[in-house]
């Protein structure tokens, strides 16, 4: 799905960007609904990025990148944390791309996501290639999505991509070699 969002940027550049987990949902300038097998997650297009609320029935996650006032955690190259019975992983690039490359990829990315069953894409005014994109997908009894936050004037595209899943109990230690007893008659 493609919107057009009615609002001018929060977070002008990569460096704006913040990382949080656990945040409440934030006021939203676009949603997507899915249900993904017994997941239920929301896809949310801030002012000031985007947030994705996760829930199953073993329960939720929340996942925030955008401009949070006040944030002491800036965007990390990568996150593995272990929240409730699921294991999470997030991980963040930004690539610098010329001008005439930075449109095509733009194009690509735009026309990936809005066409696709499990895609948000809402683009601010001003630019074409000033947008904000998320895709998930269920897979290997994880959800996975990945997000994409574009900023034209600096010719930047950070891209995230999060992998939710239930935590895989540790195997019990294999017995070692039983001592056989023997009785003398």
């Amino acid at each position: 799905m493609l919107t057009t969002l009615t609002t001018s940027y929060t977070d002008t550049c990569a460096a704006d960007l913040a990382w949080a987990l656990g945040r409440e949902p934030l006021p939203a300038l676009a949603t997507l609904d899915l249900e993904l097998t017994g997941a239920k997650l929301q896809m949310r297009l801030l002012g000031a990025s985007h947030q994705v609320l996760l829930e199953e029935e073993r329960g939720g996650c929340s996942e925030t990148v955008a401009c949070i006032p006040g944030s002491s955690t800036p965007l990390p190259l990568g996150v593995a944390k272990r929240v409730g019975d699921w294991e999470y992983e997030f991980a963040a690039r930004v690539e610098f791309l010329a001008p005439a490359s930075f449109a095509g990829r733009a194009q690509e990315l735009l026309a990936l996501v809005s066409d696709h069953p499990h895609g948000l894409a809402g683009v601010f005014p001003g630019s074409p290639y000033a947008f904000t994109a998320m895709l998930a997908q269920r897979r290997e009894g994880q959800v996975h999505w990945r997000t994409w936050h574009a900023y034209p004037q600096d010719g930047q595209l950070v891209a995230t991509r999060t992998r939710v899943g239930v935590r895989v109990p540790e195997p019990a230690a294999e017995p070692g070699p039983s001592a056989a007893v023997i009785v003398a008659g």
